[in-house]
C-alpha cells in the first residue's frame, strides 16, 4: 500500500488544502491529513475542531485518514504510521526554499520523500492567516473555504488559546 501524508496545522482547512489533498488521494492508496500544533502558535481554531472540518470537508474522498500529528518529528511519525511519501503543497518559490530544506532532512532522517504539488492558480494566494484576517475584518471569504469552516468562521467565537483548546 501507498501511503502518504499531509501535514498542516489546518487553521483552518481551505479550498487550496482540500484541492492539494484531493490530487494527493489520486497519486497514494492512503493519505493521511496530519492536524498538528505547535504551542507557540496561536489558533483561531483548537485541535478537536480543526480536525472535524477537516472530516467534514474531506468525507467523500476515497482513501483519506484524518489524525493529529501528535508531538515530535514529522519524520518520526511518518516512519510510525508507514509513510513512504510527504505531500506539500508549494505557492510559490519562497514556498520551495522554505520546504525544500524540511524536506531533505525527513528524507535522511527517515527515507521518506516529499512530494511537491504546485497549487492552482486559483489557489497561489490563499493562507489559512490570509483567510483568518480577511473574515476578521468582514470581508467574505465564502469562495476559499469549504462551507463547514466559513460558518465556524463566522460564528464570533473567540480564538482558540496557544494550541491548547481541543
Amino acid at each position: 500500500m501507498r501511503r502518504a501524508v499531509c501535514p498542516g496545522s489546518f487553521d483552518p482547512i481551505h479550498n487550496g488544502h482540500l484541492e492539494v489533498i484531493a490530487r494527493a488521494a489520486g497519486l497514494f492508496d492512503e493519505v493521511i491529513v496530519a492536524v498538528s500544533t505547535n504551542y507557540a502558535k496561536k489558533y483561531r481554531f483548537g485541535l478537536e475542531e480543526r480536525m472535524e472540518m477537516a472530516r467534514e470537508t474531506l468525507a467523500s474522498l476515497r482513501g483519506i485518514i484524518v489524525e493529529p500529528m501528535g508531538e515530535g518529528l514529522l519524520a518520526e511519525y511518518c516512519r510510525q504510521r508507514g509513510v513512504s511519501a510527504i505531500v506539500k503543497g508549494l505557492r510559490s518559490s519562497s514556498d520551495f526554499d522554505y520546504e525544500l530544506p524540511m524536506a531533505t532532512m525527513n528524507r535522511q532522517l527517515s527515507g521518506v520523500e516529499t512530494v511537491f504539488l504546485p497549487a492552482e492558480a486559483h489557489y497561489v494566494h490563499l493562507s489559512s492567516t490570509l483567510i483568518k484576517e480577511v473574515s476578521v475584518l468582514g470581508g467574505d471569504v465564502a469562495d476559499f473555504v469549504p462551507k463547514s469552516v466559513l460558518r465556524r468562521l463566522l460564528s464570533g467565537e473567540p480564538p482558540a488559546e496557544h494550541g491548547r483548546r481541543g
